[in-house]
């Protein structure tokens, strides 16, 4: 199996012990330490579990109760909380992203926001976002996806233990202020054992993405174009498009021979959906279509990254021949 989904679709090995479970009438020392380790690994004082879902986000932005600003760039159940917010009658300002993949800052400069909900990438690209610099534009904190990036100028992060781990257990939140911090009751000791599990497997010494790109030029010459500068992205992933394709029809004849990637956001097994956030760029749907997200945790030998990109290129070639 080579997985070039990483950062989509990650699945653990889950085997916890049963030590974490939470007993009211007890001491609970393990989870305790658990907590503390996490906490103290990321510099932060609190933690708390939610749904990583439109009403989870929903009820964290519902106990914000601030002004906040939200980037186009962030998680699409992020985004739908915030529709549901607007419903309820209340105002949420949109960052919008600018053709080249950045996040458009022009609004910060016209409004005080108290939260700015931004991470240090933008998902399905992974182009990343300068928050060392947004911090010298406003004093709002900011609060950011650190799933498959943890910035030190966030304010406020959280993880999506999906994307890290491959179960659907709640999400986690880091912070010092902002929130309230849930009773022993309320917090789901499974999802904060396998999101510090998993994140701690991301590597950090991924040297074989400018080689990848290049065998990809090389060999699909002017069928591959791009959305963003790769230059810009995390030093693990990279984004790319493949012209007069629809993403998900390569991502699934690649699933028969155990090569995995993605098209985008929740898009890990090539759904119908194209990338929201391509199109949030300014992109009509039917070139977003082409989109394709590379991301992986491995330094691949030049043998094996030949081999799947001849097998990438192979596909194509049958696809486009039914066309």
């Amino acid at each position: 199996m080579i997985r070039l989904n990483f950062l989509q679709y990650n699945p653990l090995d889950l085997n916890i012990d049963k030590n974490y479970s939470l007993d009211s009438l007890s001491t609970n020392f393990e989870f305790e330490n658990l907590c503390k380790e996490f906490l103290n690994y990321f510099s932060f004082k609190k933690l708390k579990t939610f749904s990583f879902s439109k009403e989870g986000f929903l009820g964290l932005i519902l106990e914000l109760n601030s002004k906040i600003a939200v980037s186009l760039g962030e998680s699409q159940a992020l985004i739908d909380a915030c529709k549901m917010y607007e419903k309820l009658g209340f105002e949420i300002t949109y960052l919008d992203l600018n053709k080249d993949g950045t996040v458009c800052l022009d609004k910060l400069k016209d409004e005080d926001f108290d939260y700015i909900f931004i991470s240090s990438y933008v998902m399905d690209t992974f182009f990343l976002s300068d928050l060392k610099s947004l911090k010298t534009l406003t004093n709002a904190k900011i609060i950011s996806n650190a799933s498959a990036d943890f910035c030190e100028y966030s304010d406020i992060i959280y993880f999506d233990n999906y994307k890290l781990c491959g179960y659907f257990l709640s999400g986690v939140l880091l912070f010092n202020d902002g929130f309230e911090q849930l009773n022993i009751g309320f917090t789901d000791s499974l999802a904060i054992y396998s999101c510090f599990k998993s994140y701690k497997k991301i590597k950090k010494d991924i040297k074989i993405k400018e080689t990848f790109i290049k065998k990809l030029e090389d060999k699909f010459k002017d069928n591959l174009y791009y959305f963003v500068n790769n230059k810009n992205t995390l030093n693990n992933s990279f984004h790319i498009a493949l012209k007069g394709i629809k993403a998900r029809e390569i991502i699934r004849t690649l699933a028969f021979e155990n090569i995995f990637l993605s098209n985008g956001e929740g898009c890990s097994l090539g759904l119908s959906k194209p990338s929201r956030v391509v199109q949030a760029m300014g992109f009509e749907e039917s070139i977003s279509r082409n989109a394709l997200s590379f991301s992986f945790n491995e330094n691949y030998e030049e043998e094996i990254i030949n081999k799947v990109v001849n097998l990438i290129f192979k596909k194509y070639e049958q696809i486009r021949s039914f066309e």
